[in-house]
């Protein structure tokens, strides 16, 4: 028998985005999501229940303002004292890894999945999935998108409105678009 969707997925093979299993598993993450988007603040809790039990692993001290939207959550992991400013988007079909101290600006978009680029393959739902990973003390400015493989490294800037297209060395500034470097 052949290889599951979810594991050509998690391989990085081409996979169809448009299969049950897949479909079932973003189900049980809109779940979540609604939970954690529709729940009153609670100053006693920093990580939201809902992501708690979605994410593959998050840190301390973590914070996630609503609204937050992802794929599926089971390939996010966090590391300690993590903040996404409200409309962050990760749309995680490989794993994502934010490091310590993070910090993600509003609507700040990270994309894994890549369609293809034939028109007949990309109709019928033909993606590939590709793992981008935040090093410790990185800022990503507001309305940022990251695309996907990329690897930000420790203590980067990411101006607000770049499209990340490659990776960004420690300690850099990136911005524009395509993000290009303007300082070390």
């Amino acid at each position: 028998m052949g290889k599951s969707e979810r594991q050509k997925m998690a391989e990085g093979a081409w996979y169809c985005c448009r299969d049950p299993e897949l479909e079932a598993l973003q189900h049980a993450a809109r779940l979540a999501l609604h939970q954690h988007n529709s729940a009153l603040p609670d100053p006693a809790c920093t990580f939201s229940p809902p992501l708690a039990g979605l994410f593959a692993s998050h840190g301390t001290d973590c914070l996630i303002e609503q609204p937050f939207h992802c794929a599926y959550g089971f390939n996010i992991s966090l590391g300690d004292q993590v903040y996404m400013n409200a409309g962050c988007t990760i749309l995680d079909t490989a794993p994502v890894r934010i490091g310590n101290r993070c910090m993600l600006g509003p609507g700040v978009q990270i994309y894994c999945a890549q369609h293809h680029l034939d028109r007949d393959l990309r109709a019928k739902g033909l993606e590939q999935a590709h793992a981008i990973t935040l090093g410790d003390d990185v800022w990503i400015g507001g309305s940022a998108i990251l695309l996907p493989g990329v690897t930000i490294g420790d203590g980067a800037i990411v101006g607000a409105g770049a499209v990340v297209t490659r990776d960004v060395s420690a300690g850099a500034t990136v911005v524009g678009n395509p993000a290009r470097t303007i300082s070390k």
